[in-house]
């Protein structure tokens, strides 16, 4: 198989178990199942050790989200040296190749290879003639809303029936145009077919390509197959399967949950020594112990780890393996427990009642600075949080394909990254850390409230919330509670990240934002974390924390608001957007590529529910925005 270079973090997303992935040969592969990960490079019979205490990582609020027992690193590839001990060499994550149907560019013929073949094969056709041309894959695949994926069936699609008789030669032609009108398959027996239609779904799920292989009332279903688990179809799918370029956007969605690093409820231990127990080699001897069923005896401890130990009392040990062995109280979680929200919403609670506050943590440290320090943004803000280092815990829990949301559980996502899934108590996820630095923003929540009641702002927000719901039918996306402070605070957070990158020297794909919003008038969420995260352990190197400090922050909201006033596509871009939307599903109001919109990677709504009217009002309605009043 071929081989190619992919870090760490892009197993995690866009390339994750399931994903395709076009290697540097132009080979496209398939992410093998986590059962194959940390395999050494000749098999599970090369005999090697593998030390899996290495790649473990805790995030104790997404283990228990999640219901796993602990998350992995990605494994990353090392070369053995000659008279050099260099632990976990030779791990490699597997791809299979996907898919397995080619065509020779030259004869048009098309010929099936299996999921494991390591190199490209040349035509038998064009050898037979004294030439040497290889095989390529075709460029469609077939895919259903269970997230499986099988190759096309071109036989059955040539000759009209789910169970041709027919085993002569196929070709692949292309006709001289660019649709799939002008892509014709052809036996050599003489049927014929073109592709024209098969990716034309309907709204109940229904498909041409299932209902146009009809024989006897026996429709051409989705197999239920899994090629990233080497799985032949024994998942029982009955759905409908549609054609799809193996290319296209929708032929897979990741589904990553993220947190940012909060400390556990302290029982007295001091953090660096909890998170001492939680990483080697203190936890592979604390493992040890209880494997061989011994106790759990400071006095061994301090003897195999006199160093680490030296300055910790005796109850301090105690309490931090006890912490670290999840056997403490995580009262943040139990943070309004008797409020009626999403889980997103109280997870997403549990970060905000920490950043509020400053941290003096190893993984979380910040000051909380009085809004009083800042000229003139006391109207708008109540707090800053100028967070020097955080740390963000990223988790692959699955992926879907078609459409972002499946309606899956969990669980069921879970489930498809395995061919024989562990038991709970062994259930991992792979995840990758990273860490940055951050301004945290609280906005002025008396104000704020004042600003959502006004009838005129409630009328803007209810045309896109109503554009939504029409989107959200037809693409079956998941439920978003579009209130107009969740539509100003995440403009503002776009405007804050295209003006900082003229001010701190990151990027705008490197910086990203985290909403903490909730209208909940019992415990009322208006915070805003504009943050980098680098693969650096030691996070990176100040310059945005600078510009959230007295004297640099204020002119640069200044200038963001100046910035969101005129848009270089105005009035177009203000009429449209208080008109009919426009951007990703028209589910922007005055927000383009010109004044609002950012990477997709730094945005967590794919760049939707924008709109600068509600920032600095509109031409007729000056007043209107939440911050007009700083022009």
């Amino acid at each position: 198989m071929s081989k190619g270079p992919i870090r760490r973090g892009q197993l995690i997303a866009p390339f994750g178990v399931g994903a395709l992935v076009i290697v540097k040969d132009g080979t496209s592969a398939i992410a093998a199942g986590l059962d194959n990960w940390y395999m050494p490079e000749g098999g599970a019979s090369a005999g090697q050790e593998i030390d899996i205490e290495e790649y473990k990582v805790e995030e104790w609020r997404l283990q228990k989200l999640l219901g796993v027992s602990h998350l992995r690193l990605a494994p990353d590839y090392r070369r053995k040296q000659r008279g050099v001990s260099i632990p976990n060499t030779g791990l490699t994550v597997p791809f299979l190749r996907f898919p397995t149907w080619h065509f020779c560019p030259f004869c048009k013929s098309l010929k099936q290879l299996p999921l494991s073949a390591k190199s490209s094969e040349p035509c038998y056709h064009c050898q037979s003639e004294g030439k040497r041309n290889y095989l390529v894959q075709v460029p469609f695949i077939s895919i259903c809303e269970h997230g499986h994926i099988q190759d096309f069936p071109w036989r059955e699609w040539a000759h009209r029936s789910v169970a041709p008789k027919c085993e002569r030669r196929m070709k692949l032609v292309a006709t001289g145009g660019a649709s799939l009108a002008d892509q014709r398959v052809i036996c050599d027996c003489g049927a014929t077919r073109t592709l024209s239609n098969i990716t034309q779904a309907n709204q109940d799920g229904t498909t041409f390509l299932t209902n146009s292989l009809d024989r006897d009332g026996i429709l051409y279903r989705c197999r239920g197959d899994r090629p990233w688990l080497g799985d032949d179809g024994n998942s029982n799918c009955t759905l409908s399967l549609r054609g799809s370029l193996r290319s296209a956007s929708n032929v897979y969605f990741a589904r990553v949950f993220s947190a940012i690093y909060l400390p556990r409820a302290s029982q007295g231990a001091p953090e660096e020594l909890v998170e001492m127990f939680k990483r080697p080699p203190m936890t592979t001897l604390v493992k040890l112990l209880l494997s061989i069923g011994a106790d759990i005896d400071v006095n061994i401890l301090r003897e195999q780890h006199r160093e680490l130990l030296l300055s910790y009392s005796d109850l301090e040990i105690a309490k931090a393996i006890a912490e670290a062995g999840n056997k403490t109280i995580e009262t943040q979680e139990q943070t309004s427990l008797t409020l009626d929200e999403a889980p997103e919403i109280a997870f997403r609670r549990s970060e905000y009642e920490v950043l509020r506050i400053a941290q003096n943590q190893q993984e979380l440290f910040s000051n909380d600075i009085s809004i009083r320090e800042y000229s003139g943004l006391d109207r708008y803000l109540s707090g800053i949080g100028l967070i020097y280092k955080l740390r963000e815990t990223r988790v692959f829990s699955g992926f879907s394909r078609i459409y972002p949301d499946d309606g899956l559980s969990i669980e069921g996502h879970k489930n498809a990254l395995w061919r024989s899934p562990p038991a709970k108590a062994d259930a991992w996820l792979p995840a990758s850390v990273v860490y940055g630095e951050g301004i945290f923003l609280k906005l002025n929540e008396a104000r704020l409230q004042q600003w959502e009641a006004r009838p005129d702002v409630a009328a803007l927000v209810t045309n896109l919330r109503n554009r939504y719901a029409i989107v959200q039918q037809q693409r079956r996306l998941s439920s978003i509670d579009i209130e107009p402070r969740f539509i100003m605070m995440h403009t503002f957070a776009h405007l804050l990240i295209n003006r900082l990158t003229f001010e701190c020297g990151y990027g705008s794909a490197s910086l990203r934002e985290r909403l903490y919003v909730s209208s909940n008038p019992a415990a009322p969420m208006s915070g805003i974390l504009i943050y980098t995260a680098a693969g650096d352990s030691e996070g990176t190197m100040g310059g945005l924390v600078r510009m959230g400090k007295a004297g640099y922050l204020e002119p640069v909201i200044q200038k963001a608001i100046r910035d969101a006033e005129w848009c270089s596509t105005d009035p177009v871009c203000m009429e449209i957007g208080l008109h009919q939307g426009q951007g990703p599903d028209s589910c922007n109001g005055a927000a383009c590529h010109n004044c609002a919109l950012i990477p997709e990677t730094s945005c967590e709504h794919f760049n939707r529910f924008l709109d600068r009217t509600l920032i600095v009002g509109s031409r007729d309605r000056p007043n209107l925005g939440f911050f007009s009043s700083l022009l």
